[in-house]
């Protein structure tokens, strides 16, 4: 992650890239960060004139004046923006509603981006009003879920922090009794401190992170969650070691951005 670079946002000139492009310039002014607008070119489409092109961009802008960088490659979506990514503080984009040649952050598309830039995806899906101001931070107590954290906080320092993650009874003879489940709850309370007795989370931060245990799911506490906190933000990191990774690599990307109902952050360990 390049905490200096740019804010990319990426546009496919539709309406449904308006509030990715309205966070993007958000963010770029609240962290003084230039921001750079993206929109991949399909080379099966008749050439067109640059000037034309980057007109066409700054027209879906809220002010086409703005003082933003206009990139135009041309060539597969997911690839090019992956790749301009690649020294952004951040990549920003929206979720299409219907099928069609530009849904292309859907499915395998953000699986590419994420597993190919070591950048963090924000998706967009609610219309931005403020600042986010409320964390949902899924973790898997895995290093990649830690460093989805770390990365998050440091994003939005001033945001509230609710880290849930969700305990299975690992026999079914535990299900009914009482002292078992009492017996895991403990287990993975020692298991959640020591996930944030890391170095790398100061004492700050660690004071700052309401703990959320759930008994079930992933799926299932995410839900839950939601409904009670009612996050501005859910943060997800890829590559754990639990189901928590398959949620969002993979052909299950499209079922989760279609059911979360706030913008979700994806943040990708690097190796």
């Amino acid at each position: 992650m390049n905490i200096d670079g740019p804010v990319l946002v990426a546009t496919d000139l539709s309406a449904r890239s308006d509030r990715a492009i309205d966070r993007a310039l958000s963010l770029g002014a609240a962290w003084g960060k230039p921001v750079e607008v993206i929109h991949v070119v399909d080379p099966g489409e008749a050439r067109q004139d640059h000037d034309a092109l980057e007109a066409a961009v700054r027209a879906v802008l809220p002010d086409p004046a703005a003082d933003v960088r206009i990139l135009l490659p041309e060539g597969s979506a997911p690839a090019k923006i992956a790749e301009a990514g690649q020294g952004a503080a951040l990549i920003v984009t929206g979720v299409a509603r219907t099928h069609s040649l530009g849904d292309y952050f859907l499915g395998t598309a953000v699986d590419y981006v994420v597993r190919h830039a070591d950048t963090p995806v924000l998706v967009v899906k609610q219309r931005p009003h403020a600042p986010y101001a409320r964390l949902l931070i899924a973790s898997d107590l895995s290093d990649c879920s830690r460093a989805a954290l770390i990365t998050a906080v440091r994003l939005f320092p001033a945001a509230h922090v609710r880290l849930v993650h969700a305990y299975h009874v690992p026999y079914e003879a535990w299900l009914d009794s009482e002292e078992g489940h009492t017996q895991l709850l403990c287990e993975v309370e020692r298991d959640v401190a020591q996930f944030l007795s890391h170095p790398d989370i100061s004492t700050a931060l660690r004071g700052r992170i309401e703990i959320d245990l759930r008994f079930g799911s992933t799926d299932g506490a995410i839900r839950r969650s939601l409904a009670e906190d009612r996050p501005d933000l859910v943060v997800l990191g890829t590559h754990g070691k639990s189901a928590l990774a398959h949620a969002v690599i993979g052909r299950t990307a499209e079922a989760l951005l279609s059911w979360v109902p706030v913008d979700t952050l994806m943040v990708r360990a690097t190796r």
